[in-house]
């Protein structure tokens, strides 16, 4: 949230935004990350196809058209990289050991990496549109009642608790039997078992998805470390290292400027071997763009487990998602009596059960801890009145005068 106000002010970035159905670590995800690595991969596009990639250091017989092919069969073959103060080897087995053959690929696997940000928000999307609710409409609905008067504040709360409660009726299990109620049973502390029908069909959704965020940014530290095939899962380390050392790396093994080409070319019967030396500019801004992407995939991975942990922690624990819903009744005056103690576990358990409080965190992390309040005391005073609460009020109030 505190990442969205700093940009919130921004129409186009509330235009990229669009909806309310996940909170900002998901945001930092689906939606930053995919918009960083797709400048990147414009940046780096722009040289390839519009610069020189590849300059080669050509014999001085070969006229412009060679040169042309030089470079052009370079960049489409993989170079490889000797140190100046090595020797260039003479067999084909070491030169393969120091190819390097991602340059060209670049533009694509940071296409590709963009779109597995993207993934596990579809799928989100998918998820919740096939539960039987319009989280996202909730959310902004709620969000959207800061910049709103008084009136239509009142009203835009009002139905919003209108639609929760049918909801939440319509997604109630109204069948009977031992194994429905063992499973209903189980379903309310933990998420082994899990349906539209159980109440935790969200919530269960909600911790796959912040599984897959997880994965999916640990997980490309290894992508690209397969796809550079140069140890990337140290490189920050290295750069670290380097930095604290003072020491300059000119002449990078992983993203070198300067590099060793070897071609072919027939004439008539006789084939002339040549090697060439290259440069490749495009690496500059590789190295660049890796070693930003190799600190900010680190960054969101540990922010992704941090908050997967602080979600589990406080949904899948009964006594936290109660204690969530007794703070909100404390500040509306409805937690004093014995029977409100005993009506607010069912409130949460049988009422809102683990679908509806995490509706309800979702509201706080996109609008406000003032509008989770209203709307609890006014899904709270639906739940009063429905007739098994007023059969139950009246029982107690009967006891009490015996």
């Amino acid at each position: 949230m505190e990442l969205d106000s700093v940009l919130g002010s921004f129409a186009t970035y509330a235009r990229l935004k669009g909806r309310y159905d996940d909170d900002w670590i998901d945001r930092l995800n689906h939606l930053y990350t995919t918009i960083i690595l797709i400048i990147f991969t414009i940046v780096v596009s722009t040289k390839q196809y519009v610069g020189e990639p590849i300059h080669c250091w050509c014999p001085a017989q070969f006229e412009d058209s060679h040169v042309d092919y030089t470079n052009n069969v370079c960049w489409i073959s993989n170079t490889y990289f000797v140190s100046m103060e090595h020797v260039i080897p003479q067999h084909d087995a070491p030169k393969k050991e120091k190819e390097i053959g991602y340059y060209q690929w670049v533009p694509m696997i940071l296409l590709f990496q963009a779109l597995l940000f993207k993934v596990p928000c579809i799928l989100w999307r998918i998820l919740t549109a096939s539960a039987g609710v319009n989280l996202d409409k909730i959310v902004t609905l709620a969000a959207e009642t800061a910049y709103i008067s008084a009136e239509d504040r009142e009203r835009t709360i009002k139905h919003i608790v209108r639609y929760m409660d049918r909801w939440l009726e319509n997604a109630r299990e109204y069948r009977s039997g031992c194994f429905i109620r063992l499973r209903q049973q189980i379903s309310k502390y933990c998420c082994i078992v899990w349906g539209k029908r159980y109440g935790n069909y969200l919530v269960t959704m909600y911790m796959f998805i912040k599984l897959l965020y997880l994965t999916n940014a640990v997980g490309q530290l290894f992508i690209l470390n397969e796809f550079l095939g140069t140890n990337y899962n140290v490189y920050g380390f290295e750069v670290m290292d380097h930095l604290a050392r003072g020491i300059d790396w000119i002449d990078s093994p992983r993203f070198p400027r300067v590099t060793l080409c070897d071609f072919r070319i027939r004439q008539m019967q006789n084939v002339h071997d040549y090697t060439v030396q290259c440069v490749l500019p495009i690496n500059l801004f590789n190295e660049k763009i890796f070693m930003f992407i190799w600190f900010w995939l680190v960054f969101v991975s540990t922010l992704s487990a941090g908050n997967f942990l602080i979600w589990t922690y406080t949904m899948i624990f009964r006594q936290h998602r109660l204690r969530y819903l007794k703070k909100f009744l404390r500040v509306n005056d409805c937690y004093k009596s014995e029977l409100d103690k005993k009506m607010a576990i069912k409130f949460g358990e049988q009422y809102l059960r683990q679908d509806g409080i995490f509706v309800l965190r979702l509201v706080g992390k996109n609008a406000n801890d003032v509008m989770v309040s209203e709307l609890v005391l006014q899904l709270w005073n639906f739940y009063r009145n429905k007739p098994l609460f007023r059969h139950a009020n009246q029982i107690s109030d009967d006891n009490s005068n015996v």
